[in-house]
C-alpha cells in the first residue's frame, strides 16, 4: 500500500477531498492511505504551540520555523523508500513525468507552508525536494500537495479501475493532449456532435482523434 503524509496547519483542508471520490474508494480498498498531521503537535512550544517566527534580518509576516517539520518527520517517515517533498512556488514545476517518477516510492511526505514562506533550512536539509504547481503564489500548500497526490495516486494499478483510461488521457510524456470527448445528446441547441464519431468505423475515429490531439502551449 502506498503511503501519502501531509504536513500542515490546516488538516481540516485537505481531508474531504482525500476521502471523496476516487481517492477515497482507493483507501476503502487499501491501494493508498492518505494521512494528515497537524504541524502544531510537533512544536517544541507545548504551552502555544507556535511554529513560526520573525525573519532574520526583519521584514513582513512570519516564517514557519524548521524544527517543528524536522520532528514531524522524524516521527512520521518510515522505510527507505520515502521521498519528503516541499510545495513551494519556486521549486520545480510538477509534470506527468514527476507523478510517474514518485509513484515508484512506498511513502511521500509533504511539506505545507504558509505565511511568508519557511526557513530555508528546511528545504535545504529536510526535503528532498521542492514542487510546484504553478507560476503563482497560493496561500498554503495544501492544494499544491492534494494536486500531484491525485496525479501520483491515478497512475497506481486498480486505482482508476480502467487501464485503457489512464493509457489514452491527457499529459502524457509527449507534450500531447487527449482529443476532444463528445457525449448524448448528438445536437445540442446548434452544436453537433463530430459526424465521424457517429459513423462506427473505428479505423476513421482513430485517424479524426490523432489529428485533432492537442499540443501543450
Amino acid at each position: 500500500m502506498k503511503r501519502f503524509d501531509i504536513i500542515t496547519l490546516f488538516p481540516e483542508a485537505c481531508t474531504p477531498y482525500s476521502e471523496a471520490s476516487i481517492l477515497g474508494r482507493a483507501q476503502k480498498k487499501k491501494l493508498i492511505k492518505i494521512r494528515t498531521h497537524q504541524l502544531r503537535d510537533f512544536s517544541p512550544d507545548k504551552k502555544h504551540h507556535k511554529v513560526d517566527d520573525s525573519p532574520y534580518g526583519g521584514g513582513p509576516g512570519m516564517v514557519m520555523a524548521v524544527e517543528p517539520f524536522d520532528r514531524a518527520i522524524k516521527k512520521i517517515k518510515k522505510g527507505k523508500k520515502s521521498r519528503v517533498i516541499l510545495t513551494s512556488a519556486s521549486g520545480k514545476r510538477f509534470t506527468q513525468t514527476d507523478a510517474r517518477r514518485l509513484c515508484k516510492y512506498d511513502q511521500l511526505i509533504f511539506l505545507c507552508g504558509r505565511y511568508e514562506g519557511v526557513d530555508a533550512r528546511i528545504e535545504e536539509h529536510i526535503a528532498d525536494e521542492s514542487l510546484s504547481i504553478g507560476d503563482y503564489v497560493l496561500t498554503g500548500g495544501e492544494l499544491p500537495a492534494l494536486v500531484m497526490i491525485d496525479a501520483i495516486a491515478r497512475l497506481i494499478p486498480g486505482v482508476l479501475g480502467k487501464q485503457a483510461s489512464l493509457e489514452q488521457e491527457s499529459h502524457g510524456e509527449d507534450g500531447v493532449l487527449e482529443y476532444p470527448q463528445y457525449t448524448k445528446p448528438e445536437l445540442y441547441k446548434k452544436w453537433r456532435v463530430p459526424e465521424v464519431l457517429l459513423s462506427g468505423d473505428h479505423k476513421k475515429i482513430a485517424e479524426w482523434r490523432l489529428k485533432n490531439q492537442r499540443k501543450k502551449e
